[in-house]
């Protein structure tokens, strides 16, 4: 990526070179104190250990460096007060400082022991953002096909709250990765071939009602919902019979056989259940704004399974144990029991673990990806290491493929434990949307906000804030970390949350609409000054959020940002003059501002999956 902190990391990288140390020690990030500078390089200590001298004169020489590769830069055109920096070098005191409105750097500081503080002159920042695309993200070339795998629903039942991470987290590292160039395919990984369709399929048979399955018009969503519901109160009792009766838990996984074996009636009505569960997670993934490129469950992988293991047994991986295959993942270096992977039970059931394995052997054969990861709970680490373990020791993967569990935290409520119902019980997606909405519908009253909107317009803003406070609580937090969804304090305009990422957008939007009913074509060049900077400082940081957020699949990396930008847009608002600015170019360059600051707050935010509304 194209980032300015990389154009800056090579320009001192040349400076290394030049005065004889490695390039590579070089890394030019965002000053953890923009109180003494705007960037900062560190690289002078790696160098110094390395070579065994003296940090400061390490950075001393580097910045020598720089003033040789751009000589009219520092020394030249310095004010007289400032030429004693350069003077009292040997005192310790080392700066170099320019007026000119040329340069590129501003001025170059050694500070501590070899800490290289650099600031940028306004003019640079100026033309690094008026003339970077993309803001500043360049694609990586060649692109590398990945495939996440962030769904998991089964179907046959309806989606809760369970499901919301894995959705939120995967869908938005889809679309961030995309947008940095990646070939990116996720896949939503239905469960949609196990022992508790066999118990579903065989109680609609038992009771003469497979009519009302295979009736059942996957086009109208009426009739869709009609068997979701039915099937979502049949499959718990039959679940329970079962449990109690040893003839239904044998008729149920009978029933699994056959149908595993695409035997009728049972294929046929499989066939439709998973139609119609299928109709209904792209509705409730629909209101959510998350999408999906494959549609796949364990059932496409199945003919892979038999295959699979026995090119396990042949080369000796897949071993017997008790009457069941099994495949040894546990090595020497284990400082913990890393249990065998089963392959098959001894009754020849599947596990998910098979499925998982067969599901990696297709992804090899028709997509050939450089990447394959894993949007699931943090809970599943052991069954995924088990997985990667094995498809390694089976070369079913080189070792030039990432295989990474990219695992989460739960969402509690405010007592701490898993999110529920008032009941108890778990609360279903679906009406975790449609709370968020009623919520966030009062918000906009309390706030007097889209009061001249008709009832269509206003359910759409009311619906973009409730799918923005709901994916902003999830994605600002550490993927790995639980957290605490209070439906009040996340729906709330202030604060670090979702809705009032919006209002800014919004914000800047009413104003740039004012600007233009104003007769002003914001089309000036920046001229940045004092209380420009530092939000212009803040946009050239959009690049390496998205990096970060790629490099630990950690979209929070991004909301941050997103929030200090925010922030920035709301400082620089208050303490600035924009439509009332006298002076006609500072106005045109603080619409520019404007323009630039709305177009990439309403980016990052569709990269995290929420859309701004026109106007609130």
């Amino acid at each position: 990526m194209t980032s300015l902190t990389h154009i800056l990391s090579d320009i001192v990288g040349e400076a290394f070179t030049h005065a004889g140390l490695p390039k590579e020690l070089v890394q030019v990030r965002v000053s953890d104190r923009p109180d003494l500078a705007q960037f900062q390089c560190n690289g002078a200590m790696a160098a110094a250990k390395q070579a065994k001298k003296n940090p400061r004169e390490i950075a001393k020489k580097v910045c020598s460096a720089l003033t040789e590769l751009m000589p009219g830069t520092f020394i030249e055109d310095l004010d007289v007060d400032r030429i004693e920096y350069v003077l009292n070098e040997e005192k310790g005191s080392f700066s170099y400082i320019t007026s000119d409105p040329n340069a590129l750097f501003s001025e170059v500081t050694i500070a501590g022991p070899g800490f290289i503080n650099l600031n940028i002159t306004d003019a640079y920042l100026a033309d690094y953002l008026e003339k970077r695309e993309n803001y500043g993200v360049t694609p990586i070339s060649p692109s590398e096909k990945v495939v996440l795998d962030y769904g998991g629903p089964n179907i046959a039942k309806a989606m809760h709250v369970g499901h919301l991470r894995a959705a939120i987290i995967g869908d938005s590292l889809r679309r961030i990765m995309s947008y940095a160039g990646y070939d990116v395919l996720g896949d939503v990984h239905m469960g949609d071939w196990g022992t508790h369709l066999g118990m579903l399929i065989a109680d609609y048979l038992r009771e003469g009602e497979e009519s009302l399955v295979l009736d059942t018009d996957v086009e109208d969503e009426a009739s869709v919902a009609k068997l979701m519901e039915d099937m979502g109160a049949r499959y718990p009792k039959a679940s329970g019979a079962a449990k109690e009766n040893e003839d239904l838990k044998k008729e149920a996984q009978e029933t699994t056989v056959k149908l595993q074996n695409k035997e009728q009636p049972y294929y046929g009505i499989w066939e439709k259940i998973r139609a119609v569960s299928v109709a209904g997670m792209k509705k409730t993934y629909g209101k959510l704004g998350v999408e999906f490129d494959l549609w796949k469950g364990e059932a496409d992988v199945h003919d892979y399974i038999a295959p699979m293991v026995e090119d396990m047994r042949e080369k000796g991986w897949a071993v017997e144990s008790d009457g069941a295959w099994v495949v040894p993942v546990a090595s020497n270096e284990d400082n913990k029991k890393i249990p065998p992977m089963i392959l098959y039970k001894r009754d020849g059931a599947v596990m998910y673990g098979t499925t998982d394995c067969a599901t990696i052997v297709e992804r090899v054969k028709l997509y050939d990806p450089v990447k394959m990861v894993y949007v699931v709970d943090q809970r599943q680490s052991l069954h995924f290491e088990q997985v990667f373990r094995a498809v390694r020791k089976a070369d079913i993967v080189n070792d030039n493929v990432e295989l990474t569990h990219a695992g989460f935290g739960t969402m509690n409520g405010k007592d701490g434990k898993p999110f529920k119902t008032r009941e108890g019980g778990v609360m279903r997606l679906e009406d975790l949307i449609k709370m968020a909405t009623e919520k966030a519908e009062a918000r906009l009253d309390e706030a007097n906000l889209a009061s001249d909107m008709d009832e269509e317009e206003r359910g759409d803003v009311a619906h973009k804030v409730a799918i923005a406070a709901i994916k902003f609580a999830d994605l600002q937090n550490q993927r790995q970390a639980d957290y605490v969804f209070d439906l009040d304090r996340l729906t709330s305009f202030e604060g670090k949350t979702g809705p009032y990422l919006l209002y800014q957008a919004v914000r800047i939007k009413s104003l740039l609409n004012k600007a233009k009913d104003a007769g002003e074509k914001i089309d000036g060049d920046l001229a940045l000054g004092e209380g420009d900077r530092d939000l212009a400082l803040l946009l050239t940081q959009f690049p390496d959020s998205l990096q970060l957020s790629i490099n630990g699949y950690a979209p929070h990396h991004l909301c941050e940002y997103l929030h200090k930008l925010a922030q920035g847009f709301s400082s620089f608002y208050g303490n600035c003059h924009i439509l009332s600015e006298n002076d006609e170019s500072l106005k045109q360059s603080r619409l520019q501002l404007c323009q630039v600051t709305m177009n990439q707050l309403e980016k990052g935010l569709e990269l995290l999956g929420i859309l701004v509304p026109a106007r609130m």
